[in-house]
């Protein structure tokens, strides 16, 4: 295994320029993620109860059509529903047993839409298409040996990144996109639908939030109404920005409207999947909830990989914890930066690649911090196998 410890990290916070962004859980991308994921730990559940094990799945694949909707202040229609497609690979059938994979992937996926898109209904303005197949007879032949094993071995060659700490910029952004598309469990307007997308730029001191929030037509009657609601969710930003340490951002929502023309973001169902807005996923957040071109990120999508031996999963979140434990348990590590790579075939537990970057609070050279830093990564790989609980429940952040 090839290791790596150097001191090549600025933290973010320190640079001239930052950009942040994040497309809240019922942008059309953020629902591509969460319904592969939450089918993942459906199917992980149904192998369980029956086999007493998970079996082989990758259910990574899925995209979003728009449908088509007629909104205006006090009223609107879905014309034509939202198509989702969901796609990939999955064990079939279980000993004298057929998966029911159709039934859970179509079940599973209208609880999750009528749970967390207030506006929308599941049985109405959606299709669900199954696309599903069987495993490749390689990659389940590994994964099945890998499971009679106390390490699994990796099914890809990948790799995953993580970092910490969160700058003030990502955190208040983080925790606005949040409070904004209901998914901190705060009570918001029932005007306020979950489609929602914060685009936050730091220019030196100087920061301005584009915010957009697809407002819900029934519950908004006229252009005062909408501005009322425009204006609770500039306050709603700002205070969350300021617990932050952000002071005086400009902030604009629905940046688009054109009151002239009576152009408004107004949806049926809170999000712009209703009307020819398409999703897929991997295009959103990253496993980080954010989307940060200024840090190390992984093009992966995350979400739908099994939980077991798919490191294009395990190593993202592996990276991110790592580097959160350096900088919350070494006294001198204040900022890291984290990639593990994999070889297929391999242990979990055993990157092909180590490569930690670390910024210290008193500019002392990386070697004093190697040993601390070494144990704290051998500890976090050592614990991926023992995760699988966490993903079923989805305790673990991935979108």
């Amino acid at each position: 295994m090839a290791k790596n410890l150097n001191l090549r990290l600025q933290p973010v916070a320190l640079s001239p320029v930052e950009i942040v962004e994040r497309k809240g859980i019922g942008h059309p991308d953020t629902i591509c993620d969460a319904l592969a994921e939450n089918l993942s730990r459906t199917l992980c559940r149904w192998y369980i109860e029956h086999t007493g094990t998970v079996l082989h799945h990758n259910v990574d694949k899925a995209l979003l059509r728009g449908g088509t909707a007629r909104a205006e202040f006090g009223v609107g229609e879905v014309i034509e529903p939202i198509d989702i497609y969901l796609a990939g690979r999955a064990t079939g059938r279980a000993g004298d047993m057929d998966v029911p994979i159709e039934e859970l992937a179509v079940e599973a996926s209208r609880d999750w839409l009528n749970q967390h898109l207030h506006a929308l209904d599941a049985q109405k303005h959606v299709r669900i298409h199954c696309l599903i197949r069987q495993g490749s007879a390689d990659l389940t032949d590994l994964f099945e040996r890998a499971g009679k094993q106390k390490v699994p071995k990796a099914n890809d060659t990948s790799f995953g990144v993580g970092y910490a700490p969160v700058s003030p910029l990502e955190g208040a952004v983080l925790d606005a996109g949040r409070a904004l598309d209901g998914s901190a469990g705060m009570q918001m307007s029932p005007a306020r639908g979950e489609d929602t997308k914060i685009m936050a730029i730091r220019d030196n001191d100087g920061i301005e939030l584009t915010v957009a929030c697809a407002m819900i037509a029934a519950h908004v009657n006229s252009p005062e109404d909408y501005q009322t609601e425009c204006s609770g969710v500039i306050d709603d930003v700002v205070d969350i920005v300021t617990q932050h340490g952000i002071s005086h951002p400009k902030i604009a929502v629905n940046a688009a409207d054109d009151p002239k023309k009576q152009s408004y973001y107004l949806t049926v169902t809170g999000t712009s999947a209703e009307s020819g807005d398409d999703g897929q996923i991997g295009r959103g957040n990253r496993a980080s909830g954010l989307i940060t071109p200024y840090r190390a990120m992984s093009l992966e999508a995350v979400c739908g990989k099994n939980p077991v031996n798919h490191v294009g999963k395990l190593y993202n979140v592996a990276a991110r914890e790592l580097a959160r434990r350096l900088v919350n348990e070494c006294d001198l590590v204040a900022s890291a930066q984290c990639c593990l790579v994999s070889q297929i075939g391999s242990p979990i537990t055993e990157p092909s690649m180590i490569d930690i970057a670390i910024g210290t609070s008193d500019n002392s050279p990386p070697d004093t911090q190697l040993e601390p830093v070494m144990d704290i990564a051998s500890s976090v790989l050592s614990a991926l196998p023992s995760t699988l609980d966490r993903f079923i429940s989805g305790d673990v952040q991935l979108y």
